[in-house]
């Protein structure tokens, strides 16, 4: 019918019964080889009866030598398409399907994914052998050996260009440096077992092996992957699932004697798994790409159980859990394809500091997508009673709204398995905005489950140094990253500083500042014969200070500091070894309110002002001041005298400021300075946290 159409339009146009040139020999029950060299003889013989200049011609069938009609079995259409390209020796042959090309990887599970605008013949037949549904792999084979093209285009969408399958072009070196021109593109297999048969009494015996895969031939299963280390102790494969009990109970049954004399360990199964290929004929020549691979599933905190790579290194495949695959595909695919870095976010404490990030996310959520290739997305908020949850990202503009409307029960334990749980986004972090000592004890735990940790709660590097200790030993020896810029000095940077320093090789002398911005402002104002007690109630009424001031004025929070930068600098210090100067007048240290406080504090100012008065005379200013001293193995918080001209003194406002004294910086320590409190730098230094931790996912810089 279709010939006749097109001849009614004016072609040169017959149809062809493939039966009659097609020449195939059966060599399974679901695979054939055609006979070339007689399926040209006959194509010869039919062109020259009837010649003309389109043929169309049935795809799917053929003929045996005998002359029974048979058929090119699974995928036989596009077979036919290419046997018929080779046996014309067509320019180029074109398979219309209903994808714009081959992916760079499943656009249902990377929603990234490009279109590949050439790949090799040995990519695509790869490619296809994993999974990636556009060709079987024996359409390939009667082309590669002409050099003839494949087209792969969408009957439905016609302005796509498609991928085109060949030879690479010697001229391929378009940006060389691209990691993407070296892996082509990731496919995965689903619903596979590992089987792995282990014993000492293999190695160098030969036959194993054979004996191994012959027990699997019996049973009539099909291996996808084979891994063996040299030692030859063990031999790992993977089969379909379905298949996998056959598989056991033949090798239990081959290996019976072996197993029972103890040459052979054992013949285990590992379920669930699923295969993770990358596939590149670029990778052969090029160092790093495996790393860069096993990187990339390392910070996604993905257990690699096997890996398999020829030594043409056109694929490497290795097998994982099955519920770790999609995250595994997209971990990957990110590396190398630069598709956005996108982590998981859950946000615990949307107080004020917690409320203000996610302002600050909102407003910079699409610069970041757009000019850095970041992704930020929040699947959680956790308050002390209530939480939202979303799966695929919380509209920020609307959460506060939207807790009130969807928000259920707070549970922690509910919260971070959520936020961690997705599996089709490789990166999780749980930034924790509140001061509570509870919520800083699941850090470990968090970690050790390869969430990433970013806050400005100083309990848990002040807590227990024991527990300290844990945490920094399992950050060092993980790929999951723990940031807390925010806990000492808010947005300034004085941990990365002080780390930088350490790093460099430099060695720390002594750290020393204005660590409080209640304190700094307190002091800064507490001049010209003002009263104590006035200048902490306008602090106070300011929001400079804490609900109730003698938080502030214990010095605890600066102690909290203070043994934050002294863990830091390699000093082994509890909280209970730093002494500390309480501005809190002894009688006032029991009373029920902050409001009595308040209101008996003028009766102390006399004293403050004998202080402040003696200093004045001597030409100095107060200060209040924790102090690291590393060369002494100390730290201590107290309130001490400056001369006017030092740069304490020179403070305004509630400034911080820190003065690092260490080998390279003797003479002149170096300072940072500048607001050390509010919700909107505190916040700025989490932010920048976060984008750290992108910058160490993979982001580009």
């Amino acid at each position: 019918m279709l010939s006749l159409v097109i001849r009614k339009n004016g072609a040169d146009c017959k149809w062809m019964d493939t039966r009659e040139v097609l020449i195939v020999n059966p060599t399974s029950s679901n695979q054939v080889d055609p006979d070339y060299l007689e399926s040209e003889q006959r194509l010869e013989k039919w062109y020259s009866r009837n010649p003309c200049k389109v043929i169309i011609a049935t795809g799917f069938i053929a003929s045996t030598p005998k002359n029974i009609p048979t058929t090119l079995k699974r995928d036989g259409s596009d077979f036919s398409a290419a046997i018929m390209g080779a046996l014309f020796k067509a320019r180029q042959v074109t398979i219309w399907t209903d994808v714009d090309g081959v992916y760079s990887a499943d656009p249902r599970k990377v929603s990234e994914a490009v279109i590949l605008k050439t790949l090799s013949y040995q990519e695509a037949w790869e490619m296809s052998y994993f999974g990636a549904n556009v060709l079987h792999p024996r359409t390939i084979i009667p082309v590669m050996r002409y050099g003839i093209p494949i087209l792969i285009r969408n009957i439905f969408n016609l302005s796509a260009p498609g991928t085109k399958i060949c030879h690479p072009s010697v001229s391929d070196n378009e940006d060389k440096m691209n990691l993407q021109n070296y892996v082509k593109g990731f496919a995965t297999i689903d619903n596979l077992a590992l089987v792995n048969v282990e014993g000492t009494g293999m190695a160098g015996v030969p036959g194993t092996a054979s004996a191994i895969f012959g027990a699997v031939k019996d049973v009539g299963a099909n291996v996808i992957m084979i891994s063996q280390a040299s030692s030859e102790h063990s031999v790992c494969f993977a089969v379909p699932e379905s298949e996998v009990k056959a598989v056991a109970e033949a090798l239990q049954s081959r290996f019976r004697q072996a197993l029972d004399n103890g040459r052979l360990s054992q013949v285990a199964v590992i379920p669930n798994c699923s295969i993770l290929a990358a596939v590149g004929q670029k990778m052969a020549s090029t160092p790093g790409v495996s790393a860069t691979l096993f990187n990339a599933l390392a910070k996604a905190s993905i257990n690699v159980r096997a890996i398999a790579q020829g030594c043409s290194e056109y694929n490497i495949t290795v097998v994982v859990k099955r519920e770790d695959c999609i995250k595994a595909l997209r971990a990957v695919h990110s590396r190398f394809y630069l598709s956005r870095t996108t982590i998981a976010m859950g946000i615990i404490g949307p107080g004020l500091i917690g409320s203000t990030l996610l302002d600050q996310l909102r407003d910079q959520a699409s610069i970041l997508k757009e000019e850095f290739n970041i992704d930020l997305r929040v699947m959680g908020i956790i308050g002390s009673k209530s939480m939202l949850l979303s799966d695929a990202g919380i509209d920020l503009a609307r959460w506060k709204e939207l807790r009130e409307e969807e928000g259920e029960v707070a549970n922690l334990e509910k919260f971070a398995q959520h936020v961690h749980g997705n599996h089709f986004i490789p990166n999780t972090a749980i930034v924790d905005c509140t001061a509570d000592p509870g919520i800083a004890g699941h850090y470990y735990d968090w970690l050790r489950k390869g969430i990433h940790v970013i806050t400005p709660n100083k309990k848990a590097n002040s807590g227990p140094l024991d527990q300290y200790l844990k945490l920094r030993a399992l950050q060092r020896q993980s790929y999951t990253h723990y940031f807390y810029e925010a806990t000492v000095g808010a947005g300034l940077p004085i941990v990365s500083t002080l780390r930088g320093l350490l790093e460099t090789g430099d060695k720390i002398l002594q750290i020393e500042g204005i660590f409080s911005g209640t304190l700094s402002y307190i002091f800064n104002n507490f001049k010209d014969g003002r009263a104590f007690s006035e200048v902490v109630g306008e602090a106070k009424e300011a929001g400079f200070t804490e609900p109730d001031p003698r938080d502030d004025l214990s010095g605890t929070d600066v102690a909290r500091k203070v043994i934050i930068l002294a863990r830091e600098s390699g000093l082994k210090l509890e909280l209970s070894n730093i002494p500390v100067e309480s501005l809190v007048p002894e009688p006032l240290r029991a009373c029920a309110s902050a409001q009595e406080f308040m209101q008996q504090l003028p009766k102390f100012d006399p004293e403050f002002a004998k202080k402040q008065e003696e200093a004045d005379n001597a030409g100095e200013v107060l200060r209040y001041v924790g102090v690291v001293d590393v060369t002494n193995q100390k730290g201590v918080v107290e309130l001490r005298r400056y001369k006017k001209d030092h740069p304490f003194a020179q403070l305004s406002g509630s400034d911080n400021i820190i003065a690092f004294t260490t080998r390279r910086y003797k003479n002149q320590p170096l300072i940072v300075r500048g607001p050390g409190a509010g919700a909107q730098v505190t916040a700025g230094g989490i932010f920048s946290d976060i984008l750290r931790l992108a910058s160490y996912l993979g982001a580009p810089s």
